[in-house]
C-alpha cells in the first residue's frame, strides 16, 4: 500500500521514499508518493525519481494499481530500472502541478456558478472543462467568469474533512457529478470545502489552499453536446 502524502499536503514537493516493487510492466511502486495518481479527471503527476548515487529516473505520469492501493510510478521509455528496496527522493514537477491544482479548484467554482447537474469533466495545465445537464437556455461566457473570478478574488480557504459512507449516502445532494461516483467502500470519503459556504462536494483531487491563488481566468467556449448537455471551457489568463 502506497502512502497518499499528498491527500494531507498537496503542496509537498519532494520526500523520502522506498521502492517496494517494480512491476513485470516496468511500473515503480513506492511506500509513499506526493504524486497524485490519474482520476476525477485530474492527469497523474510527472518528476523524477533521485537514487542515492544521484542518477535520476524521469517519471512521465502516475496512475493507481489494479487495487487502488497502490500507487504506480510510470517511467519515461528507455531508462535503468532501480531496483525494490532502493532508497529515493521524490521530486514532483511542481509548476505543472500547481497549474493543475489551480484549474480543478476554478473548476470547483464554475460548478458554484452553473448550479446544474455535472456530466463530466477535465482538468489540464492551463484550462479544463465541465459538461452540465442544463435545459435549453442562453449561456453567456462573461457573465460565467464574471461570477467565478468574483468568487475567487475573495479569497476562500480550501480545506478537506471526512465523512463515512453512510452519510454521504444520507446526503446525496453533495454529489454534484452524473456521470462518476464518489469512490465508497473504504468507510471514508474525503470531502472539498470552499469557504464556510461557498461549496462542499466529494473530490479526492489536489487544490490550492486559497480561491485567490487561483487568479484570473476566462471562459473560452461553450458548446453544445446534446439536448441538455452544454460544455463549458475554462482558461488561467496567466
Amino acid at each position: 500500500m502506497t502512502e497518499p502524502l499528498f491527500r494531507d499536503d498537496a503542496y509537498l514537493r519532494t520526500c523520502d521514499a522506498t521502492i517496494t516493487q517494480v512491476n513485470d510492466r516496468g511500473g515503480i511502486v513506492l511506500d509513499r508518493t506526493i504524486f497524485y495518481a490519474t482520476g476525477g479527471g485530474q492527469p497523474g503527476d510527472s518528476g523524477h525519481l533521485e537514487l542515492e548515487d544521484g542518477s535520476r529516473v524521469e517519471i512521465a505520469t502516475t496512475v493507481y494499481g489494479d487495487d487502488r492501493k497502490e500507487i504506480v510510478h510510470v517511467p519515461a521509455e528507455g531508462q535503468t530500472l532501480p531496483q525494490a528496496g532502493a532508497k529515493v527522493v521524490v521530486h514532483l514537477d511542481w509548476a505543472r502541478r500547481y497549474r493543475l491544482m489551480r484549474v480543478h479548484t476554478a473548476l470547483h467554482l464554475l460548478s458554484v456558478a452553473l448550479p446544474f447537474p455535472v456530466t463530466g469533466g477535465q482538468i489540464g495545465e492551463g484550462g479544463g472543462r465541465l459538461d452540465f445537464d442544463i435545459p435549453e437556455a442562453t449561456l453567456d461566457k462573461e457573465e460565467i467568469a464574471a461570477k467565478v473570478n468574483e468568487i475567487a478574488v475573495g479569497d476562500h480557504p480550501v480545506t478537506t474533512e471526512w465523512i463515512t459512507d453512510e452519510e454521504l449516502e444520507a446526503n446525496p445532494g453533495l454529489v454534484k457529478t452524473m456521470s462518476v461516483k464518489p469512490p465508497m467502500g473504504s468507510g471514508r470519503v474525503r470531502l472539498v470545502r470552499i469557504g464556510e459556504d461557498v461549496d462542499l462536494q466529494p473530490c479526492g483531487g489536489t487544490h490550492v489552499s486559497r480561491t485567490s491563488e487561483i487568479g484570473p481566468l476566462a471562459v473560452t467556449k461553450i458548446e453544445k453536446k446534446g439536448r441538455q448537455n452544454r460544455r463549458v471551457r475554462i482558461r488561467l489568463e496567466d
